[in-house]
């Protein structure tokens, strides 16, 4: 639970509630927990960059399954989005 709260809180904008999941993480497995849990999510971030930069496109499995949120949060209006979508 305390690594789905921290996941859920490193998405937000919330930084007193990230401050808590990570207090809470911490608690709940360890410091080491916080920086790999960290690590991950500062990983995936990074390849998503850079496939958006060289213009790998999304696979066409996903650009169905994320129809429903990408207009709500303007994701189809990012400049890289013509590389899967257009």
């Amino acid at each position: 639970r305390a690594l789905v709260g921290f996941t859920d809180a490193l998405l937000g904008d919330d930084i007193p509630a990230l401050d808590a999941a990570r207090n809470a993480l911490i608690g709940a497995m360890s410091e080491d927990a916080l920086v790999g849990a960290s690590i991950i999510a500062a990983n995936f971030s990074k390849n998503d960059r850079i496939a958006n930069a060289i213009g790998i496109p999304l696979e066409p499995d996903m650009v169905e399954q994320s129809e429903d949120f990408r207009d709500t949060l303007g994701i189809n209006g990012y400049s890289s989005a013509a590389n899967s979508l257009g």
